[in-house]
């Protein structure tokens, strides 16, 4: 039975009758989360990312806290995608060597005869850009080739930054993102390639999955960061999803970690390629492909079809599903970027940054049976936010943010 549609301050949600009721997915609780961690924690450059309090937005909205996870500066890629990626093409890479993931570092990969086993492997992926440039980062770094294919309307700085991370093709297709997922498989299939892709299918689940435990190494920092300050538990987590992937993983692991004390979670797309909303609205259970036309700002979030691993945890666990216009992306990294008085500045791309402007909207709505009172964004609400990406569109980013830039 499809489901109701309400339309509030610009947005349209689809409540999620079925939140609450999915199992914590045991691989990404802690105990798999514990070596991705150990892995991760192995490779040059990692650190933390910080984890940012709020505390004069929180003022302005109404709110107990606002935390973002600022993901701009991992691994110095300007997203979170290098986590995944890398993950994916280690577990891949193990595989070939024989070696055990649970033991093995990235200085174990660098061994003469690891390398001589790794001679010739070839990786290969569909991006609009984040997850491409964390694939082709983490081969270069095997010193294996990656090739890597974009759907049509990617902007040529993000192909340049993935071919600065160390890709060996980068080609920007007359496609749109599902079709350059499948022409990746067809090229893996046919020149014996290693696909290394953030979405997955019938037939195509074991690299989803590790790149899905890549990403929990976010999430519990984020924990870890919130109890350091104070904070044990966060009430409401808005995450932002193409495929679904990371809100999967988040929304897993949360659940894992928190049991019957589960925040709230809520998912925010792009009205134009909005895959779980549509899923969502359809009601019966079963993923479906968005119905938008596929033109947003929000290049990350333009994925018209669900990871089939993602959407039952997310159709479990979810309160309720967001499409949004470009221009709830665009007011979030004008929020980030010209912040309150007190708080920190942060530079937040457009799939980064929609999750911010989503949370402004809705506290925004009034009236009897507002949308933040079912919600419950009151006072006492500890909201946690995900900023995923930094200025990965520099034009673009200075187009949106610009007049607030000069003005500081």
């Amino acid at each position: 039975m499809e489901l109701a549609v309400e339309n509030i301050c610009g947005l349209s949600v689809v409540d999620n009758p079925c939140s609450a009721c999915a199992a914590a997915p045991d691989f990404l609780g802690r105990r798999a989360a514990e070596p991705v961690r150990r892995f991760h924690e192995s490779l040059d450059g990692y650190a933390p990312t910080p984890l940012l309090s709020l505390p004069g937005l929180a003022a302005k909205l109404g709110l107990g806290a606002v935390f973002v996870k600022d993901e701009s500066g991992r691994f110095g890629l300007k997203a979170f995608k290098g986590l995944g990626g890398s993950y994916a093409v280690f577990r891949a890479a193990c595989e070939r060597t024989g070696l055990d993931y649970e033991r093995t570092t990235q200085e174990d990969l660098r061994r003469p005869d690891i390398r001589a086993k790794l001679a010739g492997v070839k990786f290969v992926t569909a991006t609009d850009g984040n997850h491409g440039k964390g694939v082709a980062w983490a081969a270069a770094g095997l010193g294996c080739r990656a090739h890597v294919y974009m759907p049509r309307g990617s902007v040529p700085a993000r192909a340049e930054a993935i071919r600065a991370a160390g890709a060996y093709e980068v080609e920007i297709t007359g496609l749109c993102y599902d079709d350059a997922v499948r022409y990746a498989a067809g090229q893996a299939e046919k020149n014996g390639w290693v696909l290394v892709q953030d979405t997955s299918w019938q037939g195509y689940e074991k690299v989803p999955t590790w790149i899905m435990q890549g990403y929990t190494t976010m999430t519990y920092e984020a924990v870890e960061q919130l109890r350091a300050a104070g904070y044990e538990r966060p009430t409401h987590v808005l995450l932002q999803a193409g495929v679904g992937a990371l809100a999967g993983s988040v929304a897993g692991a949360l659940q894992n970690e928190y049991g019957d004390a589960m925040p709230r979670v809520s998912i925010a797309e792009s009205e134009a390629a909005a895959c779980l909303f549509e899923s969502a609205r359809q009601g019966d259970g079963l993923p479906h492909a968005a119905a938008g036309s596929g033109r947003t700002i929000m290049a990350g979030l333009n994925c018209g079809e669900p990871c089939t691993i993602a959407w039952p945890i997310l159709r479990g666990l979810a309160s309720e599903f967001f499409a949004c216009p470009d221009s709830v992306a665009a007011d979030g990294m004008r929020l980030l970027a010209g912040p309150c008085p007190g708080d920190p500045r942060i530079v937040s791309g457009e799939s980064g940054a929609v999750t911010a402007g989503l949370l402004s909207r809705i506290a925004a709505s009034g009236g009897a049976g507002a949308l933040r009172d079912r919600m419950g964004l009151g006072k006492d609400a500890v909201v946690l936010l995900f900023s995923t990406e930094g200025d990965t569109d520099p034009e673009n980013y200075k187009d949106i943010v610009g007049n607030i830039e000069q003005a500081k």
